[in-house]
């Protein structure tokens, strides 16, 4: 039974998940990591894959005769941050820090994988997935785009991320949108410079990128559905240099968050028409480069019921919370989202006091929770796969 393996096995978790807290490694540079997270599958006598997008590792573990598979997915990559924190397992690398619990999600897949290959209690395979760079650098994606789920066919693929604010151990499930698609722009806006004194002899980049950052408001205010969560924010806008020029140009950059991806392509869209307008009204030069990023992250609902039924068994204190408000965060476990069906729940890291919050230089994964992460996963893959 798990309750017989974890008192020995959640301590050894936890050493495992420190040592990868303090050797963190940026998006697909998590060879060390990689390299631990293979060694210690292959020992345990599954069928292990290494190098799918780049550093990526997927493991096999299949029992009985049924042809149903599903995917496990923990991120393994750190983000480009100095810690402040002084505990032993703080980070040895300046500038590279596990601040958002990756470290403590490849240590429950692993911790689970191993009590799986124990109990041998499903039928069917298990595919355990240990994703590179998740953070801004769409792992995910290239996984996809790489023939993960050619490679290894999976009926249905569950996610999992700890979250700050919840209590430790609680669990939310929500069926639907859970995290938003997320889009980058910069504007680059060209006019004539002169002197601060005679506006007439200039083309103004100053005026045209305030109206351009006031009509990009509409987007949202006058152009989306008020039923529908968007976001459309203008974060730098950078001109000039003294007080009586009228400088040449000026450099717009921001952020466009939605739930919809349809509402994600007609944003795209009205950027582009905006932009256009704001050109031809103030007789500017309008160069937009549109980066389009990760979808948003959408819970199906088969895998999302056997999600909520899991977790009411599993979650501490039997905290489940059901259909919790997405957030405007981004999860690039969207595009394996988009090509099977999947569920990604919040696991509960407890009170986020003392700046221990998602990407704070203070953060650490709360390794009371690794216990119930471990019987999320084993649960999970039993009810699923039942025999």
């Amino acid at each position: 039974m798990i309750n017989e393996l974890l008192p020995t096995l959640t301590p050894k978790i936890a050493a495992l998940r420190r040592d990868v807290h303090a050797h963190p490694e940026l998006a697909f540079n998590e060879k060390r990591t990689a390299e631990k997270v293979a060694d210690y599958l292959e020992a345990l006598g599954l069928e292990v894959h290494r190098g799918l997008a780049r550093t990526g590792v997927v493991a096999k573990l299949s029992l009985g005769g049924s042809p149903r598979a599903i995917g496990l997915r923990a991120d393994m990559d750190a983000l480009p941050l100095s810690e402040l924190n002084t505990f032993p397992h703080h980070s040895i690398h300046e500038g590279k820090m596990h601040a958002c619990g990756h470290d403590g999600h490849t240590a429950m897949l692993l911790g689970a994988a191993e009590v799986l290959s124990k109990l041998r209690n499903f039928d069917g395979t298990v595919y355990f997935i240990f994703q590179p760079a998740e953070e801004h650098e769409g792992g995910g994606r290239v996984m996809v785009e790489e023939g993960l789920f050619e490679r290894f066919p999976m009926d249905m693929v569950f996610g999992l991320h700890n979250w700050p604010g919840l209590p430790a151990g609680s669990i939310g499930v929500t069926e639907g949108p859970v995290m938003a698609g997320t889009d980058r722009f910069e504007i680059v806006i060209t006019g004539h410079g002169g002197h601060a004194a005679m506006p007439h002899q200039a083309v103004d980049v100053v005026l045209a990128g305030s109206a351009l950052v006031q009509a990009l408001q509409s987007l949202v205010s006058r152009n989306t559905d008020p039923l529908d969560s968007a976001v459309v924010s203008v974060t730098r806008f950078n001109a000039g240099h003294a007080d009586n020029v009228l400088p040449e140009t000026a450099v717009l950059g921001g952020t466009v968050r939605t739930l919809n991806g349809d509402l994600q392509d007609a944003l795209e869209e009205g950027v582009r028409r905006i932009c256009t307008g704001i050109e031809a009204t103030y007789r500017v030069s309008i160069d937009l480069h549109y980066a389009r990023g990760y979808p948003p992250t959408v819970n199906a609902a088969e895998p999302s019921d056997i999600a909520r039924d899991v977790a009411q068994h599993v979650a501490t204190d039997g905290l489940v919370y059901l259909q919790l408000p997405p957030s405007m965060g981004a999860e690039d476990f969207a595009y394996m989202a988009k090509v099977v069906p999947a569920c990604y729940v919040w696991l509960g890291n407890g009170p986020g006091e003392g700046g221990c919050m998602l990407h704070s230089p203070y953060y650490d994964f709360n390794d009371e929770i690794i216990a119930t992460g471990i019987r999320y996963w084993v649960r999970l893959a039993e009810r699923a796969l039942a025999p």
